[in-house]
């Protein structure tokens, strides 16, 4: 790798606060368009440069993200194409990798006295590993993305209907009759053939239709659950501090009150 480039990736591994200024002070080192380059990094937000922490300090986290988000990917255009595919597992292994990423995120930030929204966190992991091209590298995100819809997996070529697949060409290629009379006729079994596969069609756009609002729904609920478990996760680790913290105190109390016994005249 470059100099240059491992001086950038060094840039986006640093504490936020201090990314303005070490920027300026790489820029400074550097000539021609490497400088201008430098000078025309952008400086991340809160929520994607957590994401780039959990990227370059907690690299096995991101990467079981990043695969996990592979395979339910992979598994909902394996469903969508008519092919076996345990969508509901990959979602839950997903969900998890999820929540120990935002987990990982919060910890790494508060170093920095950080406090990244668990819920925005839970998204942009969600979004950085479901997005087959990010629009930065990882490592040096600088905004905040939204997780991809079912625009994501269009171009998927989805499964006709076995009643489509075994319809004679006749029937899907036919040419709409035209009466000879304008009378009310039993129509051709050319013309019933092509009524019947608009008839398909139209059954199919639905079914589409309904496949992509069941996406959208599993997907907010995926979300607010993860953002629902990361808050109760978070909950608890305040109250275990506050308990041992408490316990620290009551201990130091009692030390120094024994030690204060009064002496016998």
């Amino acid at each position: 790798m470059p100099p240059v480039e491992s001086s950038i990736d060094a840039l986006y591994k640093g504490p936020l606060s201090e990314f303005v200024s070490a920027r300026a002070r790489l820029a400074k080192t550097l000539t021609g368009a490497d400088a201008q380059r430098v000078k025309a990094l952008k400086k991340p937000t809160l929520v994607p440069w957590t994401v780039n922490q959990v990227y370059w300090h907690a690299r096995p986290v991101y990467d079981r993200l990043a695969k996990s988000g592979a395979a339910l990917r992979s598994a909902q255009v394996a469903a969508l194409s008519g092919r076996s595919a345990n969508v509901r597992a990959a979602s839950e292994s997903h969900r998890k990798a999820i929540s120990e990423a935002v987990a990982e995120g919060s910890r790494l930030a508060s170093r920095a006295d950080a406090h990244p929204s668990a819920e925005d966190l839970a998204r942009m992991f969600e979004a950085v590993s479901l997005t087959p091209d990010l629009p930065d590298p990882a490592g040096r995100l600088v905004k905040t993305l939204a997780p991809p819809g079912f625009e994501a997996l269009a171009g998927i070529a989805i499964k006709p209907a076995a009643r489509e697949r075994s319809a004679p060409p006749a029937a899907r290629s036919a040419p709409p009759a035209t009466p000879s009379r304008p009378t009310l006729v039993t129509p051709a079994p050319a013309a019933r053939g092509v009524e019947e596969t608009r008839g398909r069609e139209r059954e199919q756009a639905a079914a589409e239709r309904r496949t992509q609002a069941a996406i959208q729904k599993a997907e907010t609920a995926v979300r607010r659950a993860t953002a629902a478990e990361t808050r109760t996760r978070q909950a608890w680790e305040r109250a275990r501090d506050e308990r041992q913290n408490a316990a620290n105190t009551l201990a130091a109390l009692r030390a120094r009150s024994g030690g204060l016994t009064p002496r016998a005249d």
